[in-house]
């Protein structure tokens, strides 16, 4: 027989169910309800606890149980192909312009790519560092570029003459003067420019740059919990060089979504000239079938119930009478009526144009 104890009277009572082997219970000289009876057993404070993830002594990261699912951060990434390439493309793009910018030897690769919430992502900025806010204009949305500070020191003692060889001197506790961060965002328009050529196969965007912040709190563009996409790219310069990280909100990414979830092969973006001209020669031997639409009149449904084999339909349709043949429900073209012999035809005059669709819309 099983007893139940609790520890105090604000316990939560949890009991589980366990099923006797012989059907019976414990007790002596119980019957049991039923022919295989249920017998309960009470869990005991530290098996609460480890279900619930409350034990005492544990950090947020050691929580399990019930509470390591609500207080998860964890953010399912979104596999976005095209994003991917676009970003590789401004690999490439990067490396000549910042070699340009900078005359030196340089050296860009995308380190990785992670999905974060947006306030976990501003609690883990290095300090000191620049964050940039930009603007998608077309998208009417912002994102961030962070410039850590080993490549604000490496940028500012490149453009100002420095030897090389030599490591920029890293002075804590001061601000960055005004020099440093005009050279800064010198270096982040350009960036800002090469990634909109970027995007430029896939969607015309331009990205604005807004404002140069030091402080993470003032660089808040969306909520703490909305879920965003960090790039994070790494520029060496001979033996100096750091890290430019780009942060894009799934909320910013989201008028373009559908065309970043697209496939790829290589560098067509998506298109495959092979497969256009295919469809191309297969749409002109097509068939389709056209209807002449003689007249259209307006009957009683029990004009149309009456009608029997036989009967006559009169239409006022005579030679050189206006019609219009159509595919389905589309108008294709005008023409009039003629015939000839015994046979009735359509003698096709005009081609009726329909207004295309805008691709924005």
């Amino acid at each position: 027989m099983t007893g139940r104890t609790a520890a105090s009277s604000d316990e939560p009572d949890i009991q589980v169910t366990e099923w006797d082997e012989d059907g019976a219970d414990d007790a002596d000289g119980a019957t049991p309800a039923t022919a295989a009876g249920p017998a309960s057993r009470v869990l005991n404070q530290d098996e609460i606890d480890s279900l619930l993830g409350t034990g005492q002594g544990k950090d947020d990261d050691e929580r399990q149980g019930i509470l390591a699912l609500i207080n998860s951060n964890d953010v399912t990434y979104e596999r976005l192909p095209m994003l991917e390439v676009v970003f590789d493309r401004l690999e490439r793009m990067l490396t000549t312009s910042v070699r340009n910018f900078t005359s030196e030897n340089v050296d860009i690769n995308l380190d990785n790519i992670t999905a974060q919430r947006f306030g976990d992502y501003l609690n883990s900025v290095p300090l000191p560092a620049m964050i940039a806010v930009f603007k998608a204009v077309e998208w009417d949305n912002f994102g961030l570029v962070t410039v850590d500070s080993p490549m604000i020191y490496s940028i500012v003692d490149v453009l100002l003459g420095g030897r090389r060889g030599t490591v920029p001197m890293r002075i804590e506790g001061r601000p960055y003067t005004t020099i440093e961060t005009s050279l800064v965002e010198r270096l982040i328009r350009l960036v800002l420019q090469d990634l909109s050529s970027a995007f430029q196969p896939i969607t015309d965007v331009l990205f604005r740059f807004e404002r140069m912040e030091t402080n993470p709190r003032f660089a808040a563009i969306a909520r703490p919990g909305n879920a965003c996409i960090v790039f994070k790219m790494r520029i060496d310069m001979e033996d100096r060089g750091g890290t430019i990280e780009f942060l894009v909100p799934y909320a910013t990414l989201e008028p373009a979504r559908d065309l970043l979830l697209q496939m790829f092969m290589g560098e067509k973006f998506g298109r495959d000239s092979i497969w256009e001209n295919h469809l191309a020669r297969e749409i002109l031997v097509t068939d389709v079938e056209l209807e002449a639409v003689l007249e259209v009149k307006t009957v009683s449904l029990a004009f149309v119930a009456d009608l029997e084999v036989g009967s006559v339909l009169r239409l006022r349709s005579r030679p050189e009478t206006d019609i219009t043949l159509r595919c389905g429900q589309v108008e294709m073209l005008r023409g009039k009526v003629c015939q000839r012999g015994d046979t009735m035809c359509v003698q096709v005059e005009e081609k009726i144009e329909r207004p295309r669709r805008r691709t924005d819309d």
